[in-house]
């Protein structure tokens, strides 16, 4: 018998925990390889909430997000990074520290090829920053490399459209102090929350605010130079009104969040059993090596899979 079955053979479906960092090596790559190659990369970001929620909230959504999806799911929670890539508004902000959007970019790009040496296939990165696009580049430079990848917002992925809500989300508003209450009350410091602001500079016909169902004639509200520099224009740091907060609208979002993210990830192990990459093949050359892509034996010369 290997070490690694006489690590892993008791505890392959019971590991130690979803998170890869407290789980040892055998147990991570035996559970890739014959369980679930699903792996859920959270990010977030270091960033000023007003005067009532932790300057990680961001990140600290992202990774209770990510943990309550892969209890339910089978998937591996990778370790959050914490610092993200930020808009042009927020720099200059106090207490929020920007990474340049090519570092986050390469950041996110060597999680998850890394991760990939494990032995996951599937890749999902869950934002609950979102405000800096950076990580959808990663994700098609990833692609061209052979690297599975879905990402979105917890919030766009959810088009709660305010059914929870009483107003669509921003920042340090009633949506992420609900579910700051929800994740982690002890940290949130409702006492000291009050309405925010934030100057328009295009009217809010034209933009899809986050988690909002869209309609005709509107822009993405990160897709424009919408706002004036914050560290300039707020006086607390806070867009929405987070006194509308409560517990129980937080738990509502984590759990429809929750909800949608494992069916997701159940669909994509129905369509992909373990060790199948969507995909593929492998190209380390990325977009020089693209003409000369040669599939793997799951898939057809055209890159279709090859049904057994």
């Amino acid at each position: 018998m290997s070490e690694m079955k006489k690590q892993t053979q008791f505890k392959l479906n019971r590991r130690d925990s979803v998170w890869f960092q407290d789980n040892t090596a055998p147990v991570n790559i035996a559970y890739a390889k014959e369980v679930c190659d699903v792996a859920i990369l959270p990010i977030g970001a270091i960033e000023q909430h007003g005067p009532h929620c932790p300057n990680g909230m961001d990140s600290f959504n992202a990774i209770g997000l990510a943990e309550k999806i892969a209890e339910r799911s089978g998937a591996t929670a990778l370790p959050c990074p914490m610092y993200g890539g930020h808009p042009y508004m927020h720099m200059g902000m106090p207490c929020t520290i920007a990474l340049n959007y090519e570092t986050n970019i390469a950041l996110i790009h060597d999680i998850i090829a890394g991760a990939a040496n494990v032995g996951y296939n599937k890749f999902i990165i869950l934002s609950a920053h979102g405000a800096d696009s950076s990580f959808i580049t990663a994700v098609h430079k990833l692609g061209m490399e052979g690297f599975f990848t879905l990402s979105s917002t917890w919030y766009d992925f959810l088009r709660d459209d305010r059914n929870v809500l009483e107003d669509y989300m921003w920042h340090a508003d009633e949506a992420e102090s609900s579910m700051g209450l929800s994740l982690y009350g002890d940290r949130m410091h409702m006492e000291l929350a009050i309405d925010g602001g934030g100057t328009k500079l295009v009217d809010g016909k034209w933009k899809m605010a986050p988690g909002e169902a869209s309609h005709r004639w509107q822009m993405y509200h990160f897709a424009g130079t919408f706002a004036l520099m914050e560290k300039d224009d707020l006086d607390f740091g806070v867009i929405g009104n987070p006194t509308k907060a409560t517990k129980e609208k937080g738990d509502a979002l984590v759990e429809r969040v929750v909800e949608g993210y494992t069916a997701l990830i159940r669909d994509l192990m129905d369509s992909f059993p373990v060790g199948i990459n969507p995909l593929g093949f492998r190209n380390p050359l990325g977009f020089n090596g693209c003409a000369g892509i040669r599939y793997d034996k799951d898939h057809d010369s055209r890159g279709h899979l090859i049904q057994r």
